[in-house]
């Protein structure tokens, strides 16, 4: 035997470490032409930012009474109406909030109520505000005033230790136990006016749903100096609005279950609004056997989202559910960031999971699932308006496309898992 000859075991070794460092280095590659051209086209063709939309929709589902907010600045001008009202308690947690006029408006609404003698509580997550001025999330020092940044750092992924797990994607807003908002949308200008998003408020019984969310949360990750909240125990059931909620810190994550449990219950159509929709095998799963079905299955999507990669690691999905009958339509002239699902004018939900590995096992999310007839039309009023400012992707507009967009695709694909 020569002495240069390598065992075969070594040999195998090192073709495979070559191999994972070429992928590597063909990912990145691609994930930087991607950027590249998805900046040319922002440069020669911006997004106007404009769409139609509806205003607030309202409905009563039993002993509440629901909004539905599809345009940022109704949303907010609502939000501050409801904290420059409250007299007790404020519970408030965004995953962003941008340090600009918007938030300005925020901010100090929520100083001015801790001044009157409001307790106002806030959760701020540190990481969806990293590029932000840090002293915007950095709350004064007040007597009825509690702060809390959730965590830079989230060592869980190495360390194996739950708690330290998931970022704090969730967007509430409580009030007095009397309302509660929880939706897509986070705070600031250009979600304002430029973004197409959802976002619901309830007034009544089942506010609870969002003050208890908020209050586990806070207990959770208080520091020692901030106050423990208590819950109330003699709120009403509205068994017809609940709140689903992804809790990474104790491995739970059912918002994905709902999702596919409304689609496996589908007998006519289940219509959906996504902003990131990168489905994983049972999800995928549950979108074509309910096409397959028969069930008028339709997906909306931006058609740029303002993280291109992620459009582009979604997209080798997209022959699956074409094939099958799921029909996708991609919302032009604006990002829709929305998470919204409707099935069979019965049942709908809104919150702040997407379809993708990073919501549906990664961060904490809130859904809140409605089982109303009305509720369920408002949402299909707001579907079909937003399809009118879409264009559908047909089966034969995706077969044509170039060869260059089919390598790319693939060389992307293996990163779903991490977004």
């Amino acid at each position: 035997m020569s002495l240069h000859h390598k065992p075969p075991r070594e040999q195998l070794t090192r073709a495979l470490k070559w191999g994972a460092i070429g992928l590597v280095g063909l990912q990145v590659g691609a994930l930087a032409s991607v950027w590249t051209v998805d900046a040319m086209r922002k440069r020669r063709t911006p997004q106007s930012g404009t769409f139609p939309h509806l205003p607030p929709q309202h409905t009563t589902v039993g002993s509440d009474e629901m909004t539905i907010y599809t345009y940022g600045r109704d949303l907010y001008d609502a939000m501050l109406r409801d904290i420059s009202a409250a007299k007790d308690h404020i519970y408030f947690e965004c995953f962003i909030v941008k340090a600009d006029e918007t938030g300005e408006e925020f901010r100090d609404a929520l100083i001015a109520a801790a001044r009157r003698g409001v307790e106002t509580y806030v959760i701020l997550d540190t990481w969806g505000n990293a590029n932000q001025d840090p002293r915007f999330r950095h709350f004064p020092k007040m007597k009825h005033l509690h702060a809390m940044n959730f965590p830079f750092v989230r060592t869980g992924l190495l360390t194996g230790r739950s708690r330290d797990k998931g970022r704090d994607h969730r967007k509430i807003l409580s009030v007095d136990g009397k309302v509660g908002y929880i939706g897509g949308y986070n705070i600031g200008d250009l979600y304002a006016h430029h973004w197409r998003d959802t976002h619901v408020r309830i007034a009544g019984p089942a506010a609870w749903e969002a003050e208890d969310s908020f209050i586990e949360m806070w207990n959770a990750y208080r520091k020692r100096d901030h106050p423990q909240l208590s819950s109330t125990s003699d709120h009403q059931w509205n068994s017809r609005i609940r709140s689903i909620v992804n809790t990474p810190a104790q491995n739970v994550y059912p918002i994905s279950a709902l999702y596919m449990e409304a689609l496996s219950r589908a007998s006519r159509r289940a219509w959906i609004t996504m902003g990131y929709f990168i489905p994983d095998e049972p999800m995928l799963a549950a979108l074509t056997n309910a096409a397959r079905r028969g069930v008028d299955v339709r997906v909306l999507i931006p058609e740029y989202s303002n993280h291109i990669y992620a459009d582009w690691v979604g997209r080798p999905h997209y022959d699956a559910l074409l094939r099958s009958g799921v029909k996708l339509f991609l919302f032009e002239e604006a990002m829709v960031h929305a998470k919204t699902m409707t099935v069979d004018g019965k049942w709908s939900t809104v919150g702040t999971a997407n379809i993708d590995r990073l919501s549906l096992r990664g961060n904490f999310e809130i859904n809140v699932e409605v089982f109303d007839d009305g509720f369920a039309a408002a949402m299909e009023r707001i579907f079909e308006v937003d399809l009118l400012n879409s264009h559908e992707l047909t089966r034969e507009m995706w077969e044509s496309r170039g060869p260059l967009p089919r390598v790319t695709e693939r060389i992307l694909r293996p990163l779903a898992p991490l977004l």
